[in-house]
């Protein structure tokens, strides 16, 4: 295999699934991936292409950062990541339930 579908296979890290990714999917065609915090748009792009065979219309990233929390008396943070609004184009799917 190619050295460089190597790397897009290690883009994408986890579905997000929430009711606001949820909805995205239900309303707008687009579903939310938590991503290397690294990868840029047109990475994202093609691993989505590559991982799931459908046809991407559009990507929009975010990044997340981390929330302060306290464990006991010393206070500590989460790390901080990056998610992926992937717009598939008409006709096309992802059932996550399945892959």
């Amino acid at each position: 295999m190619n050295e460089k579908y190597i790397k897009l296979t290690k883009v994408l890290q986890s579905p997000v699934i929430s009711e606001k990714s949820t909805n995205a999917a239900d309303s707008f065609n687009q579903f939310v991936f938590r991503v290397e915090k690294q990868s840029t748009k047109l990475q994202v792009k093609h691993a989505v292409e590559l991982m799931f065979d459908v046809k991407v219309e559009s990507v929009k990233v975010c990044n997340v950062k981390g929330k302060v929390k306290r464990f006991g008396r010393s206070i500590g943070k989460r790390s901080d990541w990056k998610k992926a609004y992937v717009k598939l184009a008409v006709g096309y799917s992802i059932e996550l339930a399945s892959a």
